[in-house]
């Protein structure tokens, strides 16, 4: 029978359940982070709380603005093509990387990978395509693949959790948690055929691809809200 939950798993647990509610846009970009509602919501004291913020601060997905508050942080459309852009080129370079250096191990891993994907309901219903952080993220293992220390740094370190941010939003537009599984799967042929040229450039156009979406996404978000008004 489990023992009693530590302090540090209830953190861990309550940093994760707040990453997801901002990935799937439960808490809305901008928003105020408000602890007492959330405490009563999840069940928990305060403490847990504001340590699981504290991290999600780290990680860039929130940000404290003096006078008031912890809000979700919220790119603007120019800044958001800008960093999508600079993934490009630093992701199609690591998937060139990744296409001569991958084992056949790590290939059929990706493969297990992403049929667990598919089989999600959510993409399966074209609601969207939401992945977990780490290794159950298919771009965070390519990133792995590549072998590259400083590459895989820049694509894992700072940004990398805003980014899946604007990632599943664009995976929420019609038809896309469909197409973006597909392309996924022309990125791993690639990487399987050891064919670097191809898999960059697969790469490149699936974070294109998603960089439209994303740029859709935000309008009609915006649109809804003035709509709202």
């Amino acid at each position: 029978m489990p023992g009693k939950i530590e302090a540090k798993s209830l953190v861990d647990a309550v940093t994760e359940r707040l990453e997801a509610a901002i990935i799937a846009g439960e808490l809305t970009s901008g928003e105020r982070v408000r602890e007492q509602v959330l405490a009563a919501e999840y069940g928990i004291s305060r403490g847990p709380l504001r340590e699981a913020i504290r991290r999600l601060e780290g990680r860039r997905l929130l940000e404290r603005i003096a006078n008031k508050g912890v809000r979700v942080v919220d790119l603007s459309p120019r800044r958001l093509d800008e960093l999508l852009k600079v993934r490009e080129a630093l992701e199609g370079m690591a998937c060139r990387l990744a296409a001569e250096r991958i084992t056949p191990d790590e290939v059929a891993k990706l493969r297990e990978l992403l049929t667990e994907h598919g089989s999600s309901s959510e993409v399966q219903s074209g609601e969207g395509y939401y992945q977990q952080s780490g290794d159950f993220d298919f771009h965070f293992r390519i990133a792995k693949a590549s072998d590259n220390e400083f590459l895989i740094s820049m694509i894992t370190g700072d940004l990398y959790d805003l980014l899946r941010v604007y990632r599943y939003k664009s995976s929420t537009m019609t038809g896309r948690a469909t197409r973006a599984l597909e392309e996924h799967h022309a990125i791993l042929d690639a990487l399987d055929a050891g064919d670097p040229d191809r898999a960059e450039a697969a790469m490149r156009v699936h974070i294109s691809n998603a960089r439209i979406h994303a740029g859709l996404a935000m309008a009609k978000a915006q649109q809804d809200e003035d709509a709202a008004d």
